[in-house]
């Protein structure tokens, strides 16, 4: 298995998943156009030279280099918020004191706000369900850890990802019901779909300007506020570890959490070491290993079994043809595991 840069030969393979993926990732459309326009926004990023973030999309494919066939895509948007609003709400609290009569009370509100302008978003995470379970899935969201240690100047200090909120088994969100149908008088999934086409002025012109008292929401909606789908919960647990934490922040639509970590804080871009590459046979221990070949518009990464305490990286012949490197070049490994 190899992450490599998305490319236009790849359209119809992304278009297979994006079919296969449905209606709930906005970010993967089952569109040719609007892929295909992804993918040239994409080269165009690997292959500018940046001084600082922007709003670059870096989308990468995780390929079966047996078959050749793309079973994976994620994503990175550099710096959000530069060509359109970010919005999300801020969980915050009030008090209302009346000392004539004795009363305290504290509420909860939301706020509208763009506090993530400029923040670097991972994205885009889709795997074919023919390829989930054993290492693909950590492989395909913990590269782009490496891809951001490799080149640290493209992105923002703080990285965040957005999870999917809680919806029941018919796709209902309770906290779209309770609020921004109110205000946007469409179904979750239409809303959803015309964020995710890129433009966010609807957004700003339907959505209410003032705070939100959450006391004020339905029961289930209050409840589903900063809970994720039953499906991310791994998604989320695995982000976790690597350092993410919740900060009160949630989606505007279904109030599912976003959450954050100073880049040079991501365990796995922390952890990363720079080695000689070397044929031969591991001997001792060994354990999955994330590899990177550090180079940018042909940058690769694969996974060996091996040992990363060592001087030197021991690898076979086949993980030099996946990275396209030769033995003695440096390349970026991390354990594909956390430590605690």
């Amino acid at each position: 298995m190899v992450i490599r840069p998305a490319q236009h030969t790849d359209l119809q393979d992304i278009l297979a998943l994006a079919a296969s993926a449905g209606t709930g990732l906005t970010t993967l459309p089952n569109d040719p156009v609007r892929i295909e326009d992804k993918i040239k926004n994409s080269v165009d990023a690997f292959s500018r030279d940046i001084v600082e973030p922007g709003p670059e999309y870096y989308f990468f494919v995780l390929e079966d280099d047996v078959t050749g066939k793309v079973v994976g895509t994620c994503a990175l948007v550099a710096a959000v918020g530069m060509d359109e609003a970010f919005y999300t709400y801020k969980l915050s609290t009030v008090v209302n004191t009346s000392h004539d009569l004795g009363i305290y009370n504290k509420h909860k509100i939301l706020v509208l706000c763009n506090d993530y302008t400029g923040t670097t978003e991972i994205a885009t995470l889709y795997l074919s369900p023919d390829y989930r379970g054993g290492i693909n899935g950590r492989l395909l969201a913990k590269s782009r850890f490496l891809f951001m240690a490799d080149f640290p100047q493209r992105f923002a200090d703080k990285v965040i990802a957005e999870m999917r909120g809680f919806s029941d088994e018919q796709g209902r969100s309770p906290f779209w019901e309770s609020l921004g149908r109110r205000f946007f008088s469409m179904d979750f999934a239409k809303a959803d779909a015309i964020s995710g086409l890129g433009s966010n002025q609807f957004i700003a012109e339907l959505m209410p300007q003032h705070p939100i008292y959450v006391d004020m929401l339905s029961d289930d909606a209050r409840q589903a506020i900063g809970q994720v789908h039953p499906d991310t919960r791994p998604a989320l647990a695995m982000l976790k570890r690597e350092g993410f934490r919740y900060q009160n922040y949630v989606d505007i639509f279904d109030a599912g959490p976003t959450i954050e970590v100073p880049k040079d804080q991501i365990k796995t871009y922390r952890a990363s070491r720079l080695l000689p590459i070397r044929l031969g046979k591991p001997e001792g221990d060994t354990e999955s290993i994330m590899i990177s070949n550090r180079r940018l518009q042909e940058f690769r990464t694969t996974v060996f079994e091996t040992r990363i305490d060592t001087d030197e990286l021991i690898v076979s012949t086949d993980v030099l043809d996946r990275l396209q490197v030769k033995e003695g070049d440096t390349v970026r490994a991390a354990s594909l595991r956390n430590k605690r």
